[in-house]
């Protein structure tokens, strides 16, 4: 794959921005990857660009979200709750392609997809999500998944589904045991929201049972919050076991539910969720865009590949700095990403960039906790930085009405984004 300069991309788009953008959908957006970054690009896009034309590819016919897939497992959502079809992007006049895009070539400005088309852009917008690094945990390949699920990509809700079936057929009494990976990954707060649910589930079914939860990380996003949540739902019925206190799974054996940490230590357990080490998705990797690391560094006003001026990389797959990877961060990028883009194309520099995070996880019924944050590009535009006293947590210690508001107040977030990224 050939790649071009930033200043030559900036210079050609320059020239062609005239032609390019004064008559309708003749600018060609094509964003890859249908999830909370994809579909928030393309569905942006449409409202706000109406001259663009707009593709997305997009594999699976349908999207289960990772948001709300640990209330599938305590049983308080179906997974139909979380499952999004794309009809409503296809009301708005994007074009949806359900096909895998195996291959970029950034030099060409095309992108091959497994079923033969070639589509051809002024600007892509690049959404991959994650990969699961198979083998990173000695014993845990993709078949000892059917085993032990990860549950992390949701794909078509299967994985889910399996840790649930899981859940249900253990005995009262029996032990579950996770496996949670070092940062980065995606959804930091995530494994400790799976706990909770999973916990309330066992709670009211399996009161008996325990959660062994192996870190490989030695403190955790909103620990305080989960914690004291821990001691007044669940007592007694919740291990967390740090790195520094041999927590970090390093081996499984699928068939004898086992999980190794570093030290040797053997803990069998009644049902297993590994959570594998990440990266960014292979076709991520394949363009030659990720670093050392397994993800994607970007420009943090425009969000394109450093590597690869043109390809603005959103969503789970880029490294964005001290923003988590969550729906909220890629919904917000996607915006920035696709305006950078159209700047691009009328020869303009980008729009002054800000980016929003709130987070928000049940505990149990009717207890939520958040956590916010507002960023930007750093005064040099070469790093993203916090903006400072922006963010915080739920207070220590509120009133449970408090606790109460902040589960409605998550119910409500996941319906508003999921309209804006779906209609």
């Amino acid at each position: 794959m050939t790649l071009i300069s930033r200043r030559a991309v900036l210079a050609a788009a320059a020239l062609a921005a005239p032609a390019t953008l004064s008559a309708q959908s003749q600018a060609r957006l094509l964003v890859i990857g249908g999830g909370f970054g994809g579909a928030s690009a393309a569905s942006f896009a449409r409202r706000t660009y109406p001259e663009l034309e707009v593709t997305l590819v997009e594999p699976r016919t349908s999207f289960v979200t990772c948001p709300y897939g640990n209330l599938v497992l305590a049983g308080v959502k179906q997974i139909g709750d979380i499952t999004h079809s794309y009809d409503g992007l296809r009301a708005k006049g994007v074009r949806v392609v359900h096909d895998w895009a195996t291959g970029i070539d950034a030099a060409a400005k095309r992108v091959r997809l497994a079923g033969g088309e070639t589509l051809t852009y002024d600007r892509l917008i690049l959404s991959p999500g994650i990969a699961l690094r198979w083998g990173a945990l000695e014993g845990y390949d993709e078949a000892a998944s059917a085993l032990m699920p990860h549950a992390w990509v949701p794909a078509d809700g299967a994985q889910t589904l399996l840790l649930r079936r899981q859940l249900e057929a253990m005995p009262d009494g029996g032990v579950v045991g996770l496996a949670i990976p070092g940062n980065p990954f995606r959804c930091p707060p995530g494994p400790y929201e799976r706990i909770s649910m999973i916990a309330s589930y066992l709670k009211r079914h399996k009161p008996r049972s325990k959660i062994l939860a192996l870190d490989a990380k030695e403190a955790f996003s909103k620990q305080g919050l989960f914690q004291d949540a821990w001691a007044e739902l669940y007592p007694g019925m919740i291990e967390w076991v740090p790195s520094n206190r041999d927590g970090r799974v390093v081996k499984v054996d699928p068939r004898e539910r086992v999980l190794e940490t570093e030290f040797g230590t053997k803990h069998k357990v009644d049902v297993a969720n590994v959570i594998p080490p990440q990266s960014a998705a292979r076709i991520a990797i394949e363009a030659g865009l990720a670093d050392n690391s397994g993800w994607v560094p970007v420009n943090p006003r425009t969000f394109e590949a450093r590597t690869a001026p043109g390809i603005h990389v959103i969503g789970d797959a880029n490294i964005p700095g001290p923003m988590p990877k969550s729906g909220f961060v890629a919904n917000t990028t996607s915006k920035q990403a696709v305006a950078a883009a159209v700047a691009s194309l009328r020869g303009q520099a980008p729009p002054e960039a800000v980016y929003f995070n709130t987070c928000y996880s049940h505990v149990g019924e009717g207890y939520g906790i958040s956590i916010v944050g507002v960023f930007r590009p750093n005064a040099e535009g070469t790093a993203i930085a916090e903006v400072p006293n922006s963010g915080g947590v739920s207070p220590r210690g509120s009133h449970p009405e408090q606790r109460r508001l902040e589960a409605l107040y998550a119910d409500a977030w996941y319906e508003s984004i999921t309209k804006d990224m779906f209609g």
